[in-house]
């Protein structure tokens, strides 16, 4: 089991989240406790999930992104997932949550 790495840069009006690792139920509400701060301190910059080194995402991992995105266009914030490998990528598809996630 990979554990969970996040890192993040800001760059102007964007602030990176790079998650690497394996994102499951041991992890899933430590991380979203983090993103949920992160996502404030945003406040309205543009926030990027980066998960190009994720290498495995569960239900609940799934379910955190879902959360925060939610939370991103409540308080306006400008939100999408990016890098995503093939594989969260089909699972993404798979479970209708591609388009809500990605664009």
């Amino acid at each position: 089991m990979d554990p969970l790495h996040l890192t993040t840069t800001r760059r102007a009006d964007t602030l990176t989240v790079s998650l690497s690792g394996e994102l499951d139920i041991a992890n899933s509400e430590a991380l979203r406790g983090q993103l949920f701060t992160l996502l404030h301190e945003a406040g309205h910059a543009r926030l990027v999930v980066e998960l190009s080194r994720l290498s495995f995402i569960d239900a609940a991992g799934l379910g955190i992104l879902v959360s925060v995105r939610n939370q991103a266009r409540r308080q306006h914030t400008p939100m999408r997932i990016d890098g995503v490998p093939p594989a969260i990528r089909r699972l993404l598809r798979i479970t209708g949550l591609e388009t809500h996630l990605t664009t």
